[in-house]
């Protein structure tokens, strides 16, 4: 069940929902590690960003992403709608919706993000004390490269692009509260599952849990 936290007994402690937020260089895994956890956890769902890049082939409208033009996206964030935004490799722009992600934590579900460093900046403060943020490494830069290179559609100044944006996002990394480095995927993931299972158990996310304590204690 969403929003609850089974307590002594099986009684259910209601909780608030909270901000997965996996955060590193292009190539080092986040995504990967992101599709496991959803695949495996009905409580966590996806964070659908708003793009002004136009849609791939395959990528449908409100399933990927939210497809906007520029015009459109400088009125989300006008009107506040966006809880952080980011013009990505000086680019395309890219945002969170803030609706859907509010009343996601308000029902007690948990929202995973795949955003970069200023992304978590912004969205830990326009959602104080409800964003977790894990930095995933690659194990070397050699690694890395060799993930970037086996991508199809990338050349050579794209993937040498890349690597020197890689440096300045690593660079960021005490900012986060965990940082992983992404070796293994069979090791990464269940690793930060542990992470995400003690965000949830953390007091101050169980506004239940002072109503339990009680009944806890009178039954005595």
């Amino acid at each position: 069940m969403n929003g609850v936290v089974a307590g002594s007994g099986g009684a259910a402690i209601t909780r608030r929902g909270l901000c997965l937020v996996l955060a590193g260089p292009s190539g080092a895994g986040k995504t990967a590690i992101a599709d496991a956890l959803v695949h495996s956890d009905p409580a966590l769902r996806r964070s659908v960003s708003v793009t002004t890049r136009p849609a791939r082939p395959g990528e449908s409208d409100g399933i990927h992403y939210h497809f906007r033009d520029e015009a459109e996206f400088d009125r989300m964030t006008a009107r506040g709608e966006l809880l952080e935004s980011a013009r990505v490799l000086g680019r395309h722009r890219y945002g969170t919706p803030r609706a859907p992600v509010e009343a996601a934590l308000a029902a007690g579900d948990d929202v995973i993000f795949d955003i970069d460093w200023q992304g978590f900046r912004q969205l830990r403060a326009a959602l104080p004390g409800d964003a977790v943020g894990v930095f995933i490494l690659p194990p070397s830069l050699g690694v890395l490269e060799t993930r970037l290179r086996a991508r199809a559609g990338d050349d050579e100044a794209e993937i040498t692009r890349r690597m020197r944006l890689a440096l300045d996002e690593i660079g960021h990394w005490t900012e986060f509260d965990h940082a992983l480095v992404n070796d293994e995927l069979a090791h990464s993931v269940p690793a930060v599952r542990a992470i995400l299972h003690a965000a949830r158990l953390a007091t101050a996310r169980q506004p239940g849990l002072a109503a339990f304590v009680r009944r806890l204690t009178v039954s005595y």
